[in-house]
């Protein structure tokens, strides 16, 4: 089993450098990748509500037969949930789906500035950490000003923004504002355009001279920016070959040459947190 590296938030909460992700990982099928990851070592398993797979995530990891304490699984409270009317029960439905005691860390998907609710939705999760049904709490998808204003409006600071990172969107300023204070960051889609980007002759280089693929290439560059990867990967070899990539060191040269491909249209799509807008 590979013995990840692990980034610590400012109240001490810590993640693993990388994690499954599950996105379009359903039914059975999702069930058995879930339970077949963390046999391979995963301990950070990524959901959501709207990914509409819980009850396959809570099945995987109770098939894998692991002590509860050492997993970490992670859902999002969608869009349309926001109000303080409908975060509560949003919330109790997810722990209910995953057939779990507690959520071990729940994030708000997206901020909808628009909509206008999302410091109801974080006080309602606030108020779900305190009465026990969920142990840690974050969001994902926000720009410092929303992180701002959460913390102003209710004193409590996130411990996870899981954000669009990958070579193409680097985040560098973004990234160090979550190192200043103590938020731990996530990147959801961390290989990107993958098709594109392994064919990049930087990365290319650099994998070969580590002697891995492209893919795990990436991934230590992740690493070594200290992100938390969370890639989606249904077969056994693919999780292994990732949970392999998280023990890479890169050296400083090399990041920089793989963070330099970012691009000023380097979105996966039109997902800017300041007007996005999540159902």
């Amino acid at each position: 089993m590979t013995a990840l590296p692990h980034f610590t938030a400012h109240n001490g909460f810590s993640l693993p450098a990388l994690g499954l992700g599950t996105y379009a990982l359903n039914g059975d099928a999702g069930a058995d990748a879930v339970a077949t990851a963390i046999g391979a070592g995963y301990r950070l398993i990524d959901s959501a509500f709207n990914y509409e797979n819980e009850g396959s995530v809570g099945r995987g990891v109770r098939a894998a037969g692991i002590d509860r304490s050492e997993l970490i699984v992670t859902t999002k409270l969608p869009g349309r949930h926001h109000a303080r009317a409908k975060a509560p029960a949003s919330i109790e439905e997810s722990r209910s789906r995953l057939g779990l005691d507690a959520t071990d860390l729940h994030l708000i998907h997206w901020p909808n500035p628009s909509q206008d609710e999302y410091v109801q939705a974080w006080e309602s999760l606030v108020d779900a950490q305190q009465r026990g049904i969920v142990r840690q709490i974050g969001v994902s998808n926000f720009l410092p000003e929303h992180l701002e204003r959460i913390e102003r409006e209710t004193g409590v600071r996130p411990v996870v923004n899981q954000i669009e990172v990958h070579p193409y969107f680097p985040q560098d300023e973004q990234l160090a504002y979550h190192r200043e204070h103590g938020i731990l960051t996530e990147a959801w889609s961390p290989l990107g355009r993958a098709k594109e980007l392994i064919e990049e002759r930087v990365i290319a280089e650099i994998a070969a001279a580590h002697g891995i693929s492209p893919a795990q290439t990436v991934l230590a560059w992740h690493v070594a920016r200290e992100t938390v990867a969370i890639p989606k990967a249904s077969s056994l070899e693919h999780q292994q070959s990732n949970l392999a990539a998280a023990t890479v060191a890169l050296d400083t040269a090399e990041v920089e040459a793989i963070t330099a491909l970012g691009r000023a249209d380097g979105r996966l799509f039109d997902g800017d947190p300041a007007t996005h807008e999540e159902s």
